[in-house]
């Protein structure tokens, strides 16, 4: 598992901790829930939209994989 620093406002980061505490969670499962939500997911979630969109159409690997960009940015954007 990878680490990262983020850098939150004082405000910000004292709500994260009170919902993780009262929630009995960690900080970083908020977080990466909040990343799934925003659409933000791994590599291999990519490549299964690719193979999805491929398997229903007779687009090319590009214009599939522009198909998944395109839905994927509709995700994060809803």
């Amino acid at each position: 598992m990878s680490r990262i620093t983020i850098t939150l406002e004082d405000s910000r980061h004292r709500a994260r901790k009170e919902t993780a505490a009262r929630q009995g969670r960690s900080i970083t499962k908020i977080i990466e829930e909040s990343l799934v939500l925003r659409g933000i997911k791994p590599v291999e979630s990519a490549r299964e939209l690719v193979a999805q969109a491929r398997s229903r159409s007779t687009l090319s690997e590009g214009e599939a994989t522009d198909l998944a960009v395109e839905e994927a940015r509709a995700v994060r954007n809803a």
